[in-house]
C-alpha cells in the first residue's frame, strides 16, 4: 500500500539516516499542517500539533507495519496529539499592543496594499467557513476536512479514522449538509 519511494525513505530512517525522514517530513508537512489548521482552528496549534506529530513519528517508526500508507498514519498520529493537546492548559497569547510596547515598533504587513478591500473580504469569508467548520462536531468535522480540503479518498479517511466506509460517507454527507446550514445561517445574519 505503501508508495516505493517513501518505503525506501522509511527503510533509510530506520537504518540511521536522518536526511531519509527529513524529506518525509518535507513531502507531508504543509499537507498535514493545512489539515491541523483546518481541523483546530488556530495556526499556532496547528504548528504545534504538526511538530509533536513528526517527533513521535519518527520516535516511533519502528512500529510502521505498511498497512496504511505512510500519511495515514502520520495523520492518526496527529489526530491523537491534538486531542491531547487540547486537554493540556493553553499558553497565554501576546497582543500586539503589548509585543508593539515590547519591541518598540510597529508590525509591518508585507502583503503589499493591492486591494486591500479584497483582502478583507477573503478574510471575512474565510473566518465564517473557519467557524462554521468549528461549529461541526468533531467526528463530522474531520471527515469534511479529509475529504474537501485534503482530497482524501473515501478508503484513506477511512484507513485515518479506521472506521468503515459506509460510517465515513454518512459522515461527510450529514457534515456537509450542517456545513452548508451552518454556513446559511452565519451569512444571514452576519455574525457567529
Amino acid at each position: 500500500m505503501e508508495t516505493t519511494c517513501d518505503q525506501e525513505l522509511i527503510e533509510s530512517s530506520l537504518s540511521g539516516s536522518s536526511e531519509a525522514f527529513g524529506a518525509l517530513v518535507r513531502r507531508y508537512q504543509h499537507r498535514l499542517y493545512h489539515s491541523l489548521v483546518h481541523m483546530l482552528g488556530s495556526a499556532e496549534d496547528a504548528q504545534d500539533v504538526a511538530q509533536d506529530a513528526f517527533v513521535q513519528a519518527f520516535q516511533k517508526l519502528g512500529t510502521f507495519r505498511g498497512q496504511s500508507g505512510f500519511y495515514s498514519w502520520l495523520y492518526r498520529i496527529a489526530m491523537n496529539t491534538a486531542i491531547s493537546s487540547r486537554r493540556k492548559p493553553r499558553r497565554p497569547t501576546v497582543s500586539v499592543e503589548a509585543m508593539r510596547e515590547q519591541s518598540g515598533e510597529e508590525p509591518a504587513d508585507h502583503r503589499g496594499s493591492a486591494a486591500p478591500a479584497h483582502a478583507m473580504e477573503v478574510a471575512e469569508r474565510q473566518r465564517v467557513v473557519r467557524s462554521a467548520l468549528a461549529a461541526l462536531s468533531e467526528e463530522f468535522r474531520t471527515c469534511v476536512v479529509l475529504k474537501e480540503m485534503d482530497g482524501l479518498s473515501y478508503e484513506e479517511i477511512a484507513g485515518i479514522l479506521d472506521c468503515p466506509i459506509g460510517t465515513v460517507r454518512s459522515r461527510i454527507h450529514r457534515g456537509r449538509l450542517e456545513l452548508r446550514e451552518k454556513l446559511r445561517s452565519f451569512l444571514a445574519t452576519g455574525t457567529e
